[in-house]
């Protein structure tokens, strides 16, 4: 068990981007469409059951939830609703948000884009993978749900992924994960214990440094 991830505590919650915390330090964002499993697969990172509340009803989660790991770096659930059956005006307003703080966020480190094994690179992520590639952000997907597949039939999803995203977006990692059987969970921290530099110590952002989009 990772202890440091176990450190996560909820620290706020933003409707939009301007209402972020201090854009100091590091953290790592998590994307997932409805009932992909993001909160379980956050939850099973941070060894705690409530930390990202789960629900069966898609859509639940419509702001950027932010938790705290230390005084430096953070973990942040990205809205979940995306392309659900919502109101135009609201996908184009999430829209607008998800792409500004994507593109603009200097302290984010990776995006983790939770996709179910069984229904991956749906729409709305390979819109996520795209804002992330414009972002020039490293970034993990996570096929969740992976001990509903017998495990060749996992791997071969797994390289089928693989091979799609290799063609869409640079630095993408693709992993198979199970927070039921606690798969993927080691790989995964490691991983993000890189984008979070975990053990280093982060000096102050320079406010004339700005993340810039392709």
């Amino acid at each position: 068990m990772n202890s440091f991830y176990q450190r996560a505590r909820f620290l706020t919650a933003a409707a939009r981007v301007e209402q972020c915390p201090a854009d100091e330090g590091r953290e790592v964002a998590f994307a997932g469409r409805s009932n992909a499993g993001k909160s379980s697969a956050i939850n099973a990172l941070c060894h705690q059951n409530a930390l990202a509340r789960t629900s069966k009803t898609p859509g639940r989660t419509q702001q950027l939830i932010f938790f705290e790991l230390d005084e430096a770096r953070r973990l942040v659930d990205l809205p979940g609703y995306g392309y659900a059956k919502v109101p135009d005006t609201v996908k184009r307003d999430w829209q607008q948000h998800m792409a500004a703080y994507l593109e603009q966020r200097r302290s984010l480190g990776g995006l983790v884009v939770v996709m179910d094994i069984r229904h991956p690179l749906a729409e709305f992520d390979r819109q996520m993978l795209h804002w992330g590639g414009r972002a020039d952000l490293p970034m993990l997907v996570l096929l969740t749900k992976a001990d509903k597949l017998k495990t060749g039939a996992a791997r071969a999803t797994q390289h089928a992924v693989e091979q799609a995203v290799s063609g869409m977006v640079g630095q993408v990692e693709v992993m198979l994960f199970s927070a039921l059987k606690r798969q993927g969970v080691a790989a995964a921290q490691r991983l993000l214990d890189v984008w979070l530099q975990v053990g280093a110590v982060i000096e102050p952002a320079d406010p004339s440094e700005t993340r810039t989009s392709a």
